[in-house]
């Protein structure tokens, strides 16, 4: 095994283990506070069907019912947000690309808006939201799609203007319904939403959203060499056998779907994708074939830990899930830039 593989499998060691760490401590802190040794036991009586006392009940739910899925969701949402990040930023070759600069979580959060402070899809009840953000997303999906492609195909710099241009368009619309709104308190609910939360995972959000990301996370692993290629540009593609305006077709269709699912289940949490990634290459390197295995890994520990303290921080308060991940993303990418700049000198 060389010294980079070797990294690899420590490194993949330590974040299943810090994983597990915070995992737990997201079992057991909240609003209400459960002794580890009891949250640990209540999951291992749901998976082996266990009987639970009576006095015990209340507290077996909130682990299992509430607590149990938010962590699972928050650990895949963050693997696929860093994963969708490091797609994207070798799809446009771009290292300050993320999941959002393709415009599909601006376009998410017009559905989710217009369902909160209007009531669209009210038939669908507590599908509502997420229907209507997905479908969002699949429309900016098609818009950006259509207006980046040309003959050529999709080319990096199109797919970056046309997704950054219409992504300030879809966000210009949802400050205009939030100001159209007829009560202060579901704008407030709008812009909590748009700032990412994970406060209202259920199990049926776990299974969606672990389809869909697990399934992206299988592909984008199987294409780990290509991406290495298109990294290297459309030419040194070509050379190997690349078509790289097909290929990053088959990127972006890929990075809309499990972009689209994770923003419309716990809204627009922002810096996952951009910082993750950079992380990562700085502990593994550049290559694909490593950064597939530790990136998501990374991300879902992070993910994980600033939901621990959007709720633990200020309770019995919860704050916005993307201000926590702004909070320490902001100065981790400035130092990761900090770091970049003396090197190239």
């Amino acid at each position: 095994m060389s010294g980079q593989w070797w990294r690899v499998s420590v490194l993949s060691g330590l974040c299943v283990s810090g994983l597990l760490v915070v995992s737990v401590l997201g079992l057991i802190f909240g609003t209400a506070h459960v002794p580890w040794r009891d949250a640990v036991g209540y999951v291992w009586a749901d998976l082996i069907g266990g009987i639970v006392s009576a006095g015990d009940a209340a507290d077996y739910r909130i682990v299992v019912d509430s607590r149990l899925p938010r962590v699972l969701t928050g650990a895949l949402v963050g693997a696929g947000l860093s994963t969708v990040g490091l797609v994207v930023q070798a799809m446009v070759r771009n290292a300050l690309a993320d999941p959002y600069v393709l415009g599909i979580s601006s376009g998410a959060s017009v559905g989710a808006t217009a369902v909160v402070l209007f009531g669209v899809f009210a038939g669908a009840g507590i599908y509502a939201l997420p229907t209507a953000a997905f479908l969002g997303a699949l429309v900016a999906t098609v818009v950006v799609f259509a207006i980046a492609r040309s003959a050529g195909g999709l080319t990096p710099l199109r797919l970056v203007l046309t997704g950054t241009a219409l992504g300030y368009g879809f966000s210009a619309l949802t400050t205009v319904l939030v100001f159209l709104a007829p009560a202060g308190d579901a704008a407030r609910s709008v812009m909590f939403w748009l700032l990412g939360s994970l406060a209202a995972t259920s199990w049926r959000s776990v299974w969606l959203v672990a389809a869909v990301v697990l399934i992206g996370l299988a592909v984008v692993a199987g294409l780990a060499r290509q991406l290495n290629a298109l990294a290297m540009g459309d030419e040194v593609s070509a050379s190997l056998g690349l078509r790289a305006s097909r290929f990053r077709m088959l990127l972006f269709v890929v990075a809309a779907l499990m972009t689209g699912v994770m923003v419309s289940v716990c809204g627009a949490i922002g810096f996952v994708g951009l910082v993750v990634p950079h992380v990562a290459r700085l502990l593994v390197g550049a290559d694909h074939r490593r950064l597939v295995v530790v990136t998501p890994l990374i991300g879902a520990v992070f993910l994980v830990a600033a939901d621990l303290l959007a709720r633990t921080l200020v309770p019995p308060q919860e704050l916005p899930l993307g201000a926590i991940t702004a909070a320490v993303g902001v100065p981790v990418f400035l130092l990761l830039m900090r770091r970049r700049g003396r090197e190239a000198v």
